[in-house]
Order: structure tokens, then sequence, then C-alpha cells
């Protein structure tokens, strides 16, 4: 993207993308409200219970690169339209599994829901292609916001449609998140973006290699594979958790919603926080907060500590992933941007995939406890990569 833009579309642009965010992030909210307690009704042995959510990160991961191709040679807008099919497609396909009984066919469904996942946090970036360097953070930060409206949309969809067929509860759920993910759809569909530069297409720039090596890329691959495997693991485990502690299904879809919202809320002003004070001061004091987080959740398993651990993680993965993903922007040139972006993706989702997978065997064969000691060495990682990251670009 050259420095002459649009004001008036890059408004437009903005707005289109934070509100597809507030419906297509209802995709996820509802698999993490109800995935692991699908899996645990169907699953054929209680190991596996969340297969079915890490699945659903595998999706993340595996998608990402061909989502990062489509985009290059075709655009973003196809890339997004792309990943809005696999999330109709998911929808109706887990509606499916939940009435036949069938556990493989909803892993199946829940990989396509992580397909339209991956392209749903593209966005951010796209966010940040429509206008000036010094607006990037807060145009990232702005369609993150459109999360706090999937933080509502999400959980209140499980609440109010699970039994609206009775004999077959969750089914009619999923035939609303496909009809939400067509409507994000329509929304995309009026985004102008500018199209890949033949450069770009061609994969021009530096070589691979050496875009790794920088130590600002390491920093913010780290500290965003972190914050975001630390926020699914905690977040996968939370749920289930709160049903073998006697706690009601409602009380699990408020605690999600509430970590949905206290992931999303703070971006309305975290791209000036991250203007203001830098995005490594921003991205340490999200995890101080993941942190506390799970010191909340050791002192008790009471509703209000579930209820307060999970907000808590969700501002500290708000600050942690966004402010790294502002670090990111500083890591290439504008012909590089998709292969750099689509590389810290694969890579953030890849390592979270590894904390979804261990999440339901350790709960279901140690317990809470030992998910929350269990979390605590991913963060002293984090911090070695800031403290090492810092020295080197001082």
């Amino acid at each position: 993207m050259t420095a002459d833009f649009d004001p008036r579309l890059a408004r437009s642009n903005v707005a289109r993308l934070a509100i597809a965010q507030a419906l297509a992030g209802a995709n996820a909210a509802v698999i993490y409200a109800i995935g692991a307690i699908i899996g645990a009704q169907l699953a054929p042995d209680s190991a596996l219970s969340t297969l079915p959510i890490s699945l659903f990160v595998v999706g993340m991961a595996a998608c990402i690169p061909p989502s990062g191709v489509i985009a290059r040679r075709y655009g973003r807008r196809a890339a997004f339209l792309w990943g809005s099919a696999c999330g109709v497609a998911g929808g109706l396909i887990a509606a499916l599994s939940v009435f036949w009984g069938a556990f493989w066919l909803f892993c199946v469904a829940t990989f396509f829901g992580g397909a339209y996942a991956a392209v749903v946090l593209s966005f951010r970036f796209a966010a940040a292609d429509c206008v000036a360097p010094a607006m990037r953070p807060r145009a990232l930060s702005l369609v993150m916001a459109g999360g706090v409206a999937a933080g509502v949309i999400g959980p209140q969809l499980v609440t109010g449609t699970m039994y609206l067929w009775p004999p077959h509860t969750f089914v009619i759920t999923f035939i609303a998140q496909a009809l939400v993910a067509a409507l994000a759809a329509l929304v995309l569909a009026g985004v102008r973006l500018p199209l890949p530069t033949a450069e770009e297409v061609a994969g021009g720039g530096r070589r691979l290699a050496e875009l790794v090596r920088q130590p600002r890329f390491v920093m913010a691959v780290t500290c965003g594979a972190v914050s975001y495997m630390l926020m699914n693991f905690l977040m996968t485990a939370a749920p289930l958790a709160m049903h073998m502690h006697g706690h009601s299904q409602e009380n699990a879809n408020l605690g999600l919603q509430w970590h949905v919202i206290a992931m999303y809320a703070p971006s309305f002003f975290t791209g000036r926080l991250i203007t203001r004070f830098g995005a490594s001061r921003i991205v340490s004091f999200g995890l101080l907060l993941t942190g506390a987080s799970t010191l909340v959740g050791l002192a008790g398993v009471d509703v209000a500590h579930f209820w307060l651990m999970l907000i808590l993680l969700g501002v500290g993965w708000n600050f942690g992933f966004v402010g790294a993903s502002a670090m990111v922007l500083e890591c290439h040139r504008p012909q590089e941007r998709t292969r750099v972006q689509a590389l810290n993706d694969f890579i953030v989702f890849s390592t979270m995939a590894i904390g979804s997978f261990s999440s339901g065997g350790l709960l279901t064969a140690h317990g809470w406890d030992l998910v929350l000691w269990v979390s605590l060495a991913p963060l002293l990682l984090a911090a070695a990569a800031m403290l090492m990251g810092n020295r080197a670009t001082s």
C-alpha cells in the first residue's frame, strides 16, 4: 500500500472489518462455550472431550498458510470470503454431527470453524493496511474491539438457542452460528482493499530466513504465541472445570461471555496506549495480568473465582496479543507484509494447538490446579524473550 489513501474509504473499511469481527468472532465464542461439553457427551473416551476445541486450533494453524496465499495472489477480500464459506460449512456440519451424535464429524466441524477463525484474525492486519503508519496501532485495535459484541453474541446465541429443540440440544445453536457467518460475509463483500502488487505476488523482499532473525520479530512472535496459547489453554479447560465443580452451563456461558468481552473491550484504547507507552510495555503488562489470572484461579473454585480469572485472562490476552501484533507491523516492508503476518500467525496458532491438546488431558487426569500451575512456565519464557529482545534492540 502506498502512502496515499482515501480517508473515507479507510473509515468504511475499518468499520466493516469491526462489524465483521463482531459477527464472525461469535464462531469462536460458540465453540469455546460448548465444544468441550459436546465433546464430553459424544467422545468415546472422556480424555477426548476437549479434542474438538484442539482441532479448532489445529484448523486455525493449518489454514493460515493457504489463506495467506489467497490473500497474496487474489487480495484479502477473497481470503475473507473463503473463510466465511468455511464458517458456514462448519456450523452446518456441527449441527448435523450433534443431531446424529457423531463425535468425529463434530471434530471435522470444529476444524472448519478454526479455518474461519484464522481468516477472522487477519482482519486486524487488513485494517492496518488501510491507514497511514502512525494510525496503524489504533486501526488494528479498533477492529479487535469488534470482539466486544462477539463476546455477547456468541454466548447469548448459545443461551438463547440451546433448548429450542429439546431432543437435540445445541443443533439450532450451530444453525444460527452458520447464519451469522453468512451475514458477516455480506458485510465483508463491501470491503475495498488494495490488490496485491506484482512484487508481493512474486514474494518480493527479504528472504524468510533474514526476516525471522530480527530480534523484534522473535520477541513479537514469542509473546504473541504465549499470550494466545495460555488464553486458549485456560479458556478451553475452564467451562469443563466449572462443570466438574458443580457449576451450571448458564454460569459457564456467562463466565465465557465476560471473558470474551474482557478480551476485546480494552481494544478501544489499547492502540492509544501502544502509541503513548510503546508496544513492549503494553505486552509486559498483559503478561503480568495473565499471571494474576492464574493466581486467582488457584485461590478457589467458586463461580466468582472462575469469572474473575477469566476476566483477567481476557484483558491480559488483549494487551499481550494486540501489543505483539503491533510489533509485527514494525518487522516488514510493504511487499513482505502478507508473508510476515501469515508466518507470525502460523507460529502463534501452532504453539496454541500444543496448549489446547494438553489442556483437556491435564484437566481430566490431574485436575484444575495443575492446569493453572503448568501455565506459569510459558510466562517465564515470554518474560525472558522480552528481556533479550529489548536488550538487542536498545
